[in-house]
């Protein structure tokens, strides 16, 4: 079932759209699938924020305890003009003559967390809102390439876990839970892969000044040699990761805490404007971003439930906080040196947890514009003007995954992993 509904504010050249897409899951099952071609709006705009909702047929919201949302990705690509893409297309079927990747602006290799958006089990409780005068540019001709249309591609990976007796251990996607020996394509796993994404496979406006997207991971592999900036070196990102339990005798200090801590070089410069960190539950989860020199420039830190209804549900995320620093206050050097940090609790073991950092970085700001020197650490302060896009999962009932967008068009008067990673 697909639903779409459109409001267009003429003057102010604001739309607020809706789509719904269902699918369904049935006890103990995962919804991994890549919907392709989504209705997503057309012509040169500005995306001003992404939300997203798990309601179930009636229009309730449904607890995590429920329903687990492991993420939701939204990402860009170009097909050739005459292709044709079927909402659920293989991505590693299609052929790449025809096919081209329109990735974020990061740093990780190919088509890794190469996402604009994407969230987790904090989804609401975390804002996404770009502020005034910003927003992600997409739909600029000058960027397509010659021959090819932009489309976008949605990818929804929820966890049926009602009735289940290891639920952290299913939502962690452990994979002798699934009885999973090989990933979605029959390829055996390594032997030390005892859980993640590959077991969890799926059904087993001319004011608006542009961001680009760069997503930063805990994993990524990349040294700094004797002969490169590390600007142009390649980078390996994994995107996921497992951590081992502490021993007893740790368990009395603060040596049970899993700390990774990587450098990176920018390649890149510009204005920080937004951050915000994706990660799983562990208890006392941490990541941020900081200068060689010690200054925290952004750090997110998780919002655990204490209830049972959804967007409160207890011993899970529910929400990120965000970095919103005043315009000019945070400035970022090509080749600058910056240090990503991610801790979590070793009390328990855990398998395929994340440590993914979302940055905004703009060229400009906006005029008249002094440099500031205050960081706002906000979540739910922020009035969020959004569109809604649904995505309806049944779970023996029917529950709905919504991603909402803002955008903005820069002209007023127009209508009209594999390798996503997470």
């Amino acid at each position: 079932m697909v639903d779409s509904s459109c409001s267009i504010d003429r003057e102010m050249a604001n739309n607020n759209e809706a789509w719904w897409l269902l699918f369904v899951l049935g006890p103990g099952s995962v919804e991994n699938r890549f919907y392709y071609n989504v209705d997503f709006p057309k012509g040169q705009i500005a995306l001003k924020s992404f939300n997203a909702e798990v309601i179930d047929e009636a229009g309730n919201p449904v607890p995590l305890h429920e329903t687990y949302l492991h993420h939701w990705v939204v990402a860009r690509y170009f097909i050739r003009k005459g292709v044709n893409i079927s909402e659920f297309d293989d991505h590693a079927n299609l052929n790449k003559s025809d096919y081209i990747s329109g990735r974020n602006s990061g740093v990780c290799q190919n088509e890794m967390v190469g996402q604009f958006f994407g969230l987790g089990s904090e989804t609401r409780k975390t804002a996404t809102h770009i502020p005034d005068p910003y927003g992600i540019e997409v739909g600029n001709p000058a960027e397509i390439p010659s021959g090819f249309e932009e489309q976008w591609m949605l990818n929804i990976h929820a966890i049926n876990t009602r009735g289940a007796e290891d639920k952290l251990g299913c939502t962690e996607c452990r994979c002798d839970l699934y009885n999973v020996t090989v990933d979605e394509y029959g390829r055996p796993l390594r032997p030390d892969y005892i859980g993640g994404l590959l077991c969890c496979y799926d059904h087993n406006a001319s004011s608006v000044l542009p961001v680009k997207v760069y997503i930063f991971d805990i994993t990524d592999t990349w040294k700094r040699t004797r002969n490169s900036t590390g600007i142009n070196a390649e980078h390996q990102c994994k995107v996921e990761y497992n951590i081992e339990p502490c021993h007893s005798t740790e368990l009395g200090d603060d040596g049970c805490v899993d700390n990774k801590r990587i450098s990176l070089d920018m390649p890149f410069g510009g204005y920080l404007i937004y951050g915000v960190a994706h990660q799983h539950s562990g208890e006392s989860v941490l990541l941020f971003i900081e200068r060689y020199d010690g200054q925290v420039m952004c750090s997110s830190l998780p919002t655990y439930g204490e209830g049972e209804e959804p967007g409160n549900e207890a011993c899970y995320i529910v929400g990120m906080t965000t970095c919103y620093p005043q315009p000019g206050a945070i400035e970022i050097s090509r080749g600058e040196t910056l240090i990503l940090e991610s801790n979590y609790s070793r009390i328990t073991h855990h398998t395929g947890v994340m440590g993914l950092f979302y940055i905004l970085v703009s060229d400009q700001l906006p005029k008249p514009m002094h440099t500031l020197h205050t960081v706002i650490q906000t979540q739910d302060s922020i009035t969020l003007i959004t569109i809604l896009w649904a995505v309806v999962a049944m779970i023996g009932l029917v529950a709905v995954i919504a991603v909402a967008i803002r955008h903005r068009y820069k002209h007023g008067g127009e209508d009209g992993y594999e390798a996503i990673g997470m």
